[in-house]
């Protein structure tokens, strides 16, 4: 080079972002556009092994505590699976109509074991005797704690706190949903860990890696991969139980392990159909019902964060505030059905569920409509879905890994439509993501030692409407912590307009953000 100085070196490629999308544009099959008849009931029997998980893992943990045995067990298991049939139908045709499995709800868990422990069942010595009467008293503090999501939903209660939701507070919200619920992952995976781990291991495989090793024409691997890995992690369980390997095992080690352990199969009955006040009349007790409205509150708040998420997944426009509300009111009647019928829980939407949809790209409302035939049909034939309901835990906690990251991506998501270059959004999301994971471990810790939450007073009952929303539900201590460092600016998630963030001006608020993508596949709800 002339002058003798050295070219000057190559300009490195500055960074672009991502085009904003308020639509995936990746999904195969949206909420109008369903799959073929074969395909569709493929996936909708998908959709119901996945649903298995909770409806198995809640009764399994509750009914012992209540007094019950395996024929207690399989029949809370069938009732749970019916219920959660009916409201899966009933949201999709007149609820939010969005794909989203109506399942059971770990947050109404806490006040249900407060209830078992309760001082007026202690002096009861026959065990079924303690618990029908315990189911009673479950059922009459669900009875009174649904009417607070039946009036929020269909009063526009409810519609008018979600018109101030903003992309900024949706993110705590929906990824906390998801990723709060960590301790049903890999802590369920290393109870079995011989069977946990290689289910997550294929899952991995058969969802991202084999779509790009072996091309087909319509995608297989990745859209039926739990059905493909539960077959082959189960079918392996059994051999590994019949060869023997557990015979002296811990008693511990064999309920998580072993295939033939569960005593849903032997306790459940071949036919028979649920009804309602199955285990008696319900009753009342003040306390207790106070302690089931906050914790039916905390499943309204939980649920709202996966609303969100599943119309995400369906690749739907943002839902409206009116149909949103509207869900919650179907919910609410939901958890009255669950507690006329004798569940022993609420209802939510099911956070696996989900993220499935995100794991196969198919967001169709006919797949969920079919799940819900699937549940309905087998919790009337007891023997034949208790087959499907012996499955070993760890590997549905193998797919809680999978799809509860999907619905904390989700949340994360939502940042495309955020200033990420203001020190104030970087502040609100930050504290809003550590505060709800410490405050729940503070409760947590604390009643793991103490035996009892921070706030022990005389009355139990106002001890858990303290303690519940705290320690088992991440997003509402989230989604707080976003509401008092967020002052109101108007900017909403309504539909039709992709709002940016809050935070006022300083946090680069906007009312529209230019330059967002959208599909017209899917526009309404």
């Amino acid at each position: 080079m002339a002058g003798g100085g050295a070219a000057p070196p190559p300009k490195q490629e500055e960074m672009q972002p991502h085009p904003v999308r308020d639509q995936l544009p990746s999904v195969s099959y949206c909420i109008t556009s369903p799959p073929p008849w074969p395909e569709a009931v493929i996936l909708g029997f998908q959709h119901y092994i996945v649903m298995l998980g909770t409806s198995v893992i809640i009764p399994s943990a509750l009914v012992p505590q209540m007094g019950g045995g395996n024929d207690e067990k399989a029949r809370v298991i069938q009732t749970l699976l019916f219920v959660a049939g009916i409201n899966t139908l009933c949201q999709s045709f007149f609820g939010t109509r969005l794909p989203a499995v109506m399942g059971g709800s770990y947050t109404v868990v806490a006040p249900t074991i407060s209830i078992i422990v309760a001082g007026r069942y202690s002096n009861v010595a026959d065990p079924h005797e303690k618990f029908l009467r315990t189911m009673r008293g479950t059922q009459g503090a669900l009875i009174i704690a649904s009417t607070i999501q039946i009036i929020l939903g269909f009063s526009g209660l409810w519609r008018n706190v979600v018109r101030l939701l903003s992309p900024l507070s949706a993110v705590p919200l929906i990824s906390l949903a998801g990723f709060g619920l960590y301790e049903l992952g890999f802590p369920g995976v290393a109870k079995c860990v011989e069977i946990g781990l290689p289910e997550i291991i294929l899952l991995l495989v058969f969802s991202q890696y084999l779509p790009h090793v072996i091309h087909v024409a319509k995608p297989v691997f990745d859209r039926f991969a739990v059905i493909f890995t539960i077959a082959i992690v189960w079918l392996y369980a059994y051999i590994v139980t019949a060869s023997g390997a557990y015979k002296n095992a811990r008693p511990k080690t064999q309920v998580h392990c072993r295939v033939d352990r569960s005593g849903i199969i032997s306790g459940a009955p071949w036919i028979r159909v649920p009804f309602p006040f199955q285990w008696g009349a319900p009753t009342f007790d003040a306390g207790e019902s106070f302690a089931m409205m906050m914790a039916s509150f905390v499943a309204l708040v939980e649920s709202t964060g996966t609303f969100i998420a599943v119309s995400r997944y369906a690749s739907a426009t943002m839902i409206p505030p009116s149909v949103l509300g509207r869900g919650i009111g179907w919910q609410g009647i939901g958890t009255l059905l669950g507690a006329f019928f004798g569940t022993a829980n609420g209802t939510a939407v099911s956070v696996e569920n989900a993220g499935l949809l995100a794991l196969t790209h198919v967001g169709s409302r006919r797949v969920v409509q079919i799940s819900a035939g699937f549940m309905i049909f087998f919790s009337i034939l007891g023997k034949f879905g208790a087959i499907f309901a012996s499955i070993p835990l760890p590997i549905f906690a193998a797919l809680y890994c999978i799809f509860f990251a999907y619905i904390g991506a989700c949340g994360l998501s939502f940042l495309q439509f955020c200033n990420l270059n203001s020190f104030r959004t970087k502040f609100i999301v930050g504290f809003s993501f550590f505060m709800g994971l410490s405050v729940p471990q503070y409760f947590n810790e604390y009643t793991s030692v103490a035996g009892y939450g921070p706030v022990h007073t005389g009355a139990r009952w106002f001890n858990d409407m303290i303690t519940c929303p705290s320690r088992r539900n991440p997003s509402l201590p989230g989604l707080w912590h976003t509401s008092w460092t967020t002052p109101s600016t108007g900017v909403t998630m309504r539909s039709g307009e992709t709002g940016g963030t809050t935070g006022g001006t300083g946090s680069g608020a906007s009312r529209r953000t230019r330059g967002v993508r959208s599909s017209t596949l899917c526009r309404s709800i």
